[in-house]
């Protein structure tokens, strides 16, 4: 016995070692041109996958500061961590992220849009979003605060969908009853806010809940306007971050996953 306690020991610490490795695999970057990171994809089956949509800003490029992936990656694994202890949705462990260049973006249901205050879309990346939809996706757009984000994001909206509009969404939708009753919402604020020290203008305090519907009333766009619902998936860890707008951000997000897999 004395003699293979060792090697037992040393087989469990291989496991775990390998484990470890494992699970940062999740999370690890490759490079992609030769400039850009992106998360490796795990490719299993599953019903829901967190997806992430990256778009050119037109002046800064991917080489800076990335407006797509703030709060990126961990905003993305916590949310899913939660999707996963708090539903029964089959949830893939590691996001995705996928652009309108890619005919791979039909592969996704629900796609997440971060900050698009700061994206630039073309004719052609347009009319992929849109037979997107067509197709029965959702998009779920968040971060964006103050008239010109606003503006910014609507303008590609427009291009999308040129014959929708957009319209606030009631306590009565029932994209807020499919399984969370989020009656109490408020707005969430990100930590540039509460710990950065940067202070709301008048035209960003009124947090907005908008839609877009299709032809038979279905939402196929939802609009979080004057909230950051990814800051507070990012810090859902954090005892300094009010518990109160993690819990609305995740209630939220993921009635927004059930809704748009399921109408």
């Amino acid at each position: 016995m004395r003699f293979f306690r060792p090697i037992l020991i040393g087989l469990l610490l291989i496991s775990l070692s390998c484990s470890l490795l494992a699970y940062q695999g999740q999370g690890m970057f490759q490079q992609e041109d030769g400039q850009d990171f992106l998360p490796r994809n795990v490719r299993k089956q599953a019903e829901w996958i967190f997806t992430r949509f990256r778009y050119s800003t037109g002046g800064e490029g991917y080489g800076r500061f990335r407006r797509w992936a703030a709060d990126y990656p961990k905003s993305d694994h916590q949310f899913v961590q939660g999707v996963r202890r708090l539903t029964r949705i089959d949830t893939q462990v590691a996001e995705q992220v996928v652009d309108a260049d890619n005919d791979e973006i039909y592969n996704w249901p629900w796609i997440f849009i971060e900050d698009a205050g700061a994206w630039n879309i073309n004719p052609q990346q347009a009319a992929r979003l849109r037979e997107y939809l067509q197709r029965g996706g959702f998009l779920m757009f968040d971060d964006t605060h103050g008239a010109y984000e606003w503006n910014r994001m609507v303008q590609g909206i427009h291009m999308i969908l040129p014959d929708r509009f957009i319209e606030d969404l009631t306590d009565q939708d029932e994209i807020f009853h499919v399984l969370f009753d989020v009656v109490d919402r408020f707005q969430i604020p990100g930590t540039r806010y509460i710990w950065g020290g940067r202070r709301y203008t008048p035209d960003s305090r009124v947090p907005k809940w908008l839609g877009i519907r299709d032809d038979k009333g279905r939402i196929i766009v939802a609009i979080c306007h004057n909230s950051d619902v990814g800051d507070a998936w990012e810090w859902a860890d954090s005892p300094n971050y009010p518990e109160k707008s993690t819990t609305l951000a995740f209630r939220l997000g993921i009635n927004y996953i059930i809704y748009g897999m399921t109408h």
